[in-house]
């Protein structure tokens, strides 16, 4: 029988794992991804921190893994970013060319404040409000995936990060899908993984 390879679009809700098993035996009664997916021997292609929800692909294609997620690629992945208080073109800049993290300094980035909130599901449990701090909502496009980047670079230029929300990965879209919810892809989906740069 033929070898089968599987490709999941996923939408991590907040608070779940990015893996399918709690490395942590202390932390009972976190959610993991084997909580919403069935199919043995997926791994996800990336990661998300477990407070930051969106798209999340998922694959038992080793080549096609191994490509979407060496830096030399440099694949690009969007974010919908809520910071506390709104940034100006200084901060946006800085972002935009690349903060120092702990000795390392993050590649460019395209970064553009947003005109209104994005339409998303509400989070559970919503982040936190504060009547006399207004929020913004950045749009971060970046070409690397280091270990909380993106409320690392935030956080860097003083504006920190409440929500954070992977909404497209190279070629894919998060949309028609709700937190928890996942497909397959389409065989033109997995087409164009593959040709993508």
């Amino acid at each position: 029988m033929p070898f089968l390879y599987k490709y999941i679009l996923f939408y991590k809700p907040y608070n779940v794992l990015c893996q399918f098993t709690d490395s942590d035996p202390n932390a009972a009664g976190r959610s993991t991804l084997k909580d919403y997916i069935q199919i043995p021997s997926v791994y996800s292609v990336g990661r998300l921190d477990r407070d930051s929800e969106g798209l999340l692909l998922l694959t038992n294609d080793g080549q096609l893994k191994h490509r979407l997620t060496d830096p030399k690629f440099a694949h690009p992945r969007t974010y919908w970013v809520q910071v506390e208080r709104i940034p100006d073109e200084k901060a946006i800049n800085r972002l935009r060319q690349g903060v120092e993290i702990k000795n390392y300094r993050t590649r460019p980035a395209k970064v553009r404040l947003l005109p209104a909130e994005p339409e998303l599901p509400p989070r559970e449990p919503p982040i936190r409000f504060r009547k006399n701090v207004p929020t913004a909502w950045l749009e971060m496009t970046l070409t690397e995936g280091r270990n909380r980047q993106v409320r690392r670079m935030t956080a860097a230029v003083g504006f920190p990060t409440l929500r954070l929300v992977r909404v497209a990965a190279g070629p894919l879209r998060l949309e028609a899908l709700s937190p928890g919810e996942w497909r397959e892809l389409t065989a033109e989906e997995i087409e164009d993984l593959r040709c993508f740069p």
